[in-house]
């Protein structure tokens, strides 16, 4: 639903035009496909992020009555978004070799985006879910930051909209940006097009996940007393 009205409202009704290697521009099925390979990364991160930020306070009986190992309590909603991701990444494929009647090669290094991708949920993940503890409204907060982290992340528009003096900070401060980007380039293109945002997004990646575990672990002996 989401991607038949971002495509009706930017393809027919902006006008939002594309300029990708060896893809019709104004096609509205390539506009659906670049839409669509955009919304997989975004909805396996916000829909992991969303799952993990509650997942302790969801599961009081494993916190305090039962010997089990809590760092995994935010790791398995973000697994599941990712293997359902993986489903969206098959029928992506799928209507791609349907349409223009070839899969690009690069998808093989699809782990080099998948990895940082994870590494940014689960690290946002732990932290979230540490800080809903004893701040039961951050998941409502987390939707409102999500909402504006949409629009600033160039998910349904092009980034070459832009403007220049902007397109620097959107692409090296915002991972998700290089992510997205980089599953267009891999599943449509079939080049990467911007592997250093992308080695930034990475490293951005394994810093947000090492704080969001620390600050996991720092809280966790606390949960039992507080749930």
């Amino acid at each position: 639903s989401q991607l038949l009205i971002y495509t009706y409202v930017f393809s027919i009704i902006l006008k939002v035009k594309l300029d990708l290697k060896g893809l019709p521009e104004d096609s509205k099925l390539t506009f659906g496909l670049w839409l669509f390979a955009g919304l997989i990364p975004w909805l396996a991160f916000t829909n992991g992020l969303t799952q993990a930020s509650g997942c302790v306070i969801r599961q009081p009986n494993l916190v305090k009555k039962v010997v089990f190992p809590l760092s995994l309590l935010p790791l398995v909603p973000i697994l599941s978004t990712f293997i359902e991701s993986t489903f969206g990444l098959i029928a992506l494929t799928g209507m791609f070799y349907i349409s223009f009647g070839a899969i690009n090669q690069t998808l093989w290094l699809l782990p080099v985006v998948l990895i940082p991708q994870l590494l940014l949920t689960a690290g946002l993940g732990y932290f979230t879910a540490g800080l809903t503890v004893f701040l039961r409204d951050i998941p409502q907060t987390l939707g409102v930051i999500l909402n504006l982290w949409f629009y600033i992340t160039p998910i349904v528009y092009p980034a070459s909209v832009i403007p220049e003096n902007w397109r620097v900070w959107v692409f090296w401060c915002n991972p998700l940006t290089a992510i997205a980007e980089v599953y267009r380039d891999l599943v449509l293109v079939g080049e990467i097009k911007h592997w250093g945002e992308l080695g930034i997004a990475a490293l951005m990646s394994v810093l947000i996940f090492y704080f969001g575990l620390w600050v996991y672990q720092k809280l966790r002996p606390a949960f039992a007393d507080v749930l």
